[in-house]
This record gives C-alpha cells, sequence and structure tokens, in this order.
C-alpha cells in the first residue's frame, strides 16, 4: 500500500479554509468516485483500494492518502496533482 501526506500552509480563515479543503476534496470524488463526509474539521474520504483524510488545522491542512495495490502504481503521478491543487485553493 503506498501512502501520500501533503501538508500545506496557509494563512485562511476557517470559512475559507474548509471551502478550500472541500475543493480538493471534490476533484479528488471526480478523480476516484470517492464519497467524502466532514467530521468536525477532518473530511474523510473513502471507496474500494482509495481512503484518507484532510485535516484543517489555523495554519496548515494535512492530507493524507492510503492507495490499494492498483493505485499505488500511480501514487507519483497522484501525489503531484493534489500537491499542485492544495497548493492553487490554499494560496
Amino acid at each position: 500500500m503506498a501512502d501520500i501526506n501533503i501538508v500545506q500552509a496557509h494563512s485562511l480563515a476557517p470559512e475559507q479554509a474548509r471551502a478550500a479543503a472541500q475543493q480538493v476534496a471534490d476533484k479528488l470524488a471526480e478523480q476516484f468516485e470517492l464519497e467524502c463526509r466532514w467530521d468536525g474539521d477532518v473530511l474523510r474520504f473513502e471507496r474500494s483500494g482509495v481512503n484518507g483524510s484532510l485535516a484543517l488545522r489555523p495554519s496548515e491542512a494535512q492530507l493524507q492518502i492510503a492507495l490499494g495495490f492498483l493505485y499505488g502504481a500511480f501514487s507519483s503521478q497522484i501525489e503531484a496533482k493534489v500537491t499542485e491543487k492544495m497548493r492553487k485553493v490554499f494560496a
């Protein structure tokens, strides 16, 4: 199983950070047909072969994704795309 861990600094207000996190989740959900749900300040997502969370903190967002065998082969491409998206939305 491949793991992706991304920490993105931000200076957004809580509402703005939540909206940014939702944009990242919407993109992931679209690409991987994930089911997403908020649990406080943590957005959790999952499907067969992919699961993870996006935790919001006052000055950073921490994304953790666990990829199963099938998606693990593409972990570097997935990480690059998600990192770019997080940079854009949390800027």
